[in-house]
């Protein structure tokens, strides 16, 4: 009977502390382990802007630069239907650190001024496809369509690939940094350029912070 009452009460201490562990889990919040929990929000925001600003209304990309770069951060988001038609790995500006690097793989700094190599949040109104020396030759122009990314055109940030930018996710390390440019792998590039080539519209591009 004593042995009884001991396992019953060891079974029950044991049993809260899982229960205090998975809570403390389920609160952590920490960059590394960012959902895209609000992307449908974010899409429901996206979906309105691009009905009343004439852009492409049948899908958009979503950006979520609060995600650790080693992981898929890049959404194109279905309008229609409210769901992620694919992801992908994409680069954000490397500003004072090192080309190249993934030094600030988790807490990228973002700016609209020239010679800032920072990328900068905002709407962005997918442009002329271009051609490009990097990765499958091919560009976006992007266009700031707020404050935040008011210099991208002159700043040449485009949509285009490199071929450093890896195409499945390498958390715990990051991607490859530039100077601004939303970089993707070479085989994610040739999925969203027959995307893109596609519509006859203009495409909504947002880079945000969760």
């Amino acid at each position: 009977m004593h042995n009884t009452i001991l396992k019953d009460k060891r079974t029950m201490i044991l049993s809260t502390i899982t229960c205090i562990i998975l809570t403390l889990l389920s609160c952590t919040s920490d960059k590394e382990n960012v959902k895209p929990i609000n992307l449908k929000l974010k899409a429901e925001e996206a979906r309105l802007f691009c009905e009343a600003n004439g852009l492409n209304d049948d899908f958009c990309i979503l950006v979520d630069f609060s995600m650790h770069s080693g992981k898929k951060r890049m959404f194109v988001y279905d309008l229609k239907k409210g769901s992620v038609i694919m992801s992908g790995m994409v680069s954000h500006g490397c500003g004072d650190a090192p080309w190249g690097t993934d030094a600030t793989s988790n807490k990228p700094v973002f700016s609209n001024e020239h010679e800032s190599h920072c990328s900068s949040l905002g709407k962005y109104r997918i442009g002329k496809r271009g051609y490009s020396n990097w990765g499958i030759n091919v560009n976006y122009k992007l266009h700031g369509l707020e404050a935040s990314n008011s210099n991208a055109y002159d700043r040449i940030i485009v949509l285009h690939s490199w071929k450093d930018v890896p195409n499945e996710e390498v958390y715990p390390d990051g991607t490859p940094e530039g100077w601004g440019c939303p970089a993707v792998s070479n085989e994610f590039m040739e999925k969203l350029d027959k995307l893109l080539k596609g519509t006859g519209q203009d495409v909504l591009m947002w880079i945000y912070e969760n």
